[in-house]
């Protein structure tokens, strides 16, 4: 087992462990660390915990110190620095005549390097672009080619149900999202009522699908009937008009006209050969 606390980088960032060796680091403390990028400033979002091993890349780096108001200021500071460096970007690659757009610039915490995202549709031969930055800047420049969902969570925005965007507020990573959930919730399969503003489909048909799966809340997984189907109900017998994949109800319209709604539980489906 390792102690470890857990600490983001950025607003919804993947999560990454370091040990907190002999420092008192609690949830919410700011805190200076070593990565593969160099010394980086980042929040404690998980206090201290034992974890598998199995759980951590060792060996297992140590958190430097608690970071300083000096430290903040700092960040204050490069924040500056970085919506500067996006304009200069901007102008180079008119200049260049380059096909890609710049989403974001940021800086290490030690201005060691400065990594600028972008998105284009194809490959960019950037060398040209890189020697006039690191002219200007003199220092580690980086140009890193992102897709669309990734711009999305660097972007912000408001998704179709009048909320933040999920990636860009609490989702730390993209998980794979497929049709067949979208099919699984009843949904529509237009591709406009079931895409995020990135254009790919929405986050949340993945970590909605397991409560319509019946791996939610412990609840069982019921088969629902089929739409349009004869079914046998306390009220009587009837055809299936409706389904609710949320309340797991069918709205059922019985043979004397009347329309009832029942649970998924109280409604028996006729086999073919009793019809």
């Amino acid at each position: 087992m390792q102690t470890v606390v857990g600490v983001r980088f950025k607003r919804a960032g993947k999560i990454y462990y370091f040990s907190p060796g002999n420092l008192d680091i609690k949830t919410n403390d700011d805190v200076i660390v070593e990565t593969a990028r160099g010394i980086e400033f980042g929040s404690a979002v998980i206090g201290p915990r034992e974890v598998p091993d199995s759980d951590v890349v060792l060996p297992l780096k140590e958190v430097l110190r608690k970071a300083t108001d000096a430290d903040r200021n700092k960040v204050i500071d490069n924040a500056q620095k970085e919506q500067e460096a996006f304009e200069i970007c901007e102008e180079k690659i008119k200049k260049h005549g380059l096909p890609m757009k710049l989403v974001q610039v940021e800086y290490t915490f030690d201005v060691n390097k400065i990594i600028f995202y972008f998105t284009a549709d194809g490959r960019i031969d950037f060398r040209e672009l890189v020697k006039d930055l690191a002219a200007v800047f003199r220092t580690r420049i980086e140009l890193r080619q992102i897709g669309v969902r990734d711009e999305a969570k660097l972007m912000g925005g408001i998704g179709c149900c009048g909320r933040p965007l999920c990636c860009n507020t609490f989702l730390g990573e993209f998980e794979p999202v497929s049709i067949r959930m979208a099919k699984e919730q009843n949904l529509s399969l237009n591709p406009t009522k079931i895409s995020g503003i990135c254009g790919r489909l929405m986050c949340c048909l993945k970590y909605e699908n397991d409560c319509y799966c019946g791996k939610c809340n412990k609840r069982v997984k019921i088969q629902p009937p089929t739409q349009g189907s004869k079914v046998i109900t306390a009220e009587g017998e009837g055809k299936v008009i409706n389904l609710n994949q949320q309340r797991r109800t069918a709205t059922i319209l019985l043979d004397n006209s009347h329309t009832i709604v029942a649970s998924w539980e109280d409604v028996i489906e006729k086999d073919e050969d009793d019809i």
